[in-house]
């Protein structure tokens, strides 16, 4: 009688596998694209070459969800409910489903060559909806001008605050070239620049695959330049707030989480692009230490900073009486409300599926064939038991 016995399944060279398969410059640890989901969820415990990217980007889930919490237990801080949180927990929907989807991508790729499509696809549209997720925190918190009511006109909310001196915002922050753009095209650019980064991410897996690291990195610096808008806005202007209030102190270190930030992912581009260090040495960083685990933990710090620079700005806002962020009010830019948050979200989100259904159709109808083929020609091989 043959039965698999709970012996690992062996692990294959890149000659072992389809070409499709190979990452340049990783010559073994590969696991054959027919696991079960059961060998797939092991295969995180034994040493493989995507061990280490599975885990670069699942426990960070749990360092980010951390630091996220914090901000519920500030002084003066509404309920997490509140909509003023509305835009900060759209924000947490982005990162947690991009880390998720990354770390399950890399766990469940070998389960067919279709999977392994889909996961990618799934990682492409979630990196895209954390782009977006961004650019809501940002446009509610970076540019405070967006949904403030005048002093007195608070419409009722139940936020308390400290506070401030009158003149806690500075009435000469907001240029009113700007305003048009930040009111008007600010989030629709970020919808259209995150479909289309999904679209072309999701071509290199069927085309330019030669390109395709090059692509995937350009292609994701074009939404950084738009969803941080507000926060060069920020760093050309002088600050929003009066140096003698409680709110400049609070933001006075925005600017440099966000070249921290901005390290961060510049560090993480030059991983992806150049293959360092297994390009210098193949084979030898097959399982750890390899370009894309550096990849995964530079993306990681750099979302880290990036909380940590929108945690500023909302205590910034909190610690300011004038920066109130009612769900509607009289302003001309109104605050944020679920259908100008999660709303959005869902619109894109929905939007990001039809996409991955449509790249998911036609992998099927190009790797199906062959998946069958690799199936009977590669079986599982099970191990007798005595």
């Amino acid at each position: 009688m043959f039965l698999n016995c709970g012996q690992p399944l062996p692990l294959l060279r890149h000659t072992d596998v389809p070409p499709w398969v190979i990452e340049n410059f990783i010559l073994t640890g590969y696991r054959f694209p027919n696991y079960s989901l059961r060998d797939c969820l092991l295969s995180a415990f034994r040493p493989t070459n995507e061990t280490g990217n599975f885990w670069t980007h699942f426990l960070p889930v749990f360092i980010f969800a951390y630091y996220f919490v914090e901000v519920f237990g500030w002084e003066g801080a509404p309920h997490g409910d509140d909509p003023f949180f509305y835009p900060l927990w759209n924000y947490f929907i982005g990162v947690f489903c991009l880390l998720m989807a990354s770390s399950t991508a890399h766990l469940l790729n070998s389960m067919s060559i279709v999977v392994r499509e889909v996961c990618f696809f799934v990682d492409y549209g979630t990196i895209s909806a954390y782009t977006v997720g961004s650019s809501l925190a940002y446009f509610y918190y970076i540019h405070p001008r967006t949904g403030i009511t005048e002093p007195g006109d608070h419409n009722g909310s139940q936020i308390s605050f400290k506070h401030e001196p009158k003149g806690t915002l500075t009435s000469s922050y907001v240029i009113p070239e700007f305003s048009m753009f930040f009111e008007t095209f600010y989030i629709p650019c970020s919808c259209v620049i995150a479909i289309i980064c999904v679209l072309s991410c999701c071509n290199t897996r069927q085309r330019w695959r030669q390109y395709r690291y090059v692509i995937r990195t350009l292609v994701f610096l074009l939404p950084f330049f738009i969803s941080s808008t507000p926060v060069f806005y920020r760093l050309l202007t002088r600050s929003p707030y009066a140096t003698t209030s409680s709110s400049f102190a609070a933001s006075i270190s925005m600017p440099s989480f966000f070249y921290r930030h901005c390290l961060w992912l510049l560090v993480s581009a030059v991983f992806n692009i150049t293959k360092l260090p297994e390009r210098l040495a193949p084979g030898r960083f097959d399982i750890w230490g390899h370009s894309h685990q550096w990849f995964h933990c530079c993306t990681f710090l750099s979302i880290l900073d990036e909380l940590r620079m929108i945690k500023v700005e909302v205590k910034a806002i909190l610690l300011s009486p004038s920066l109130l962020l009612p769900p509607t009010n009289l302003s001309r830019l109104a605050g944020p409300t679920i259908a100008s948050t999660y709303g959005v979200m869902l619109l894109l989100q929905t939007t990001i599926i039809s996409i991955i259904m449509w790249y998911s159709w036609q992998a099927n109808c190009i790797y199906g064939p062959q998946r069958d083929q690799l199936t009977k020609k590669h079986p599982k091989k099970h191990l007798k038991c005595h």
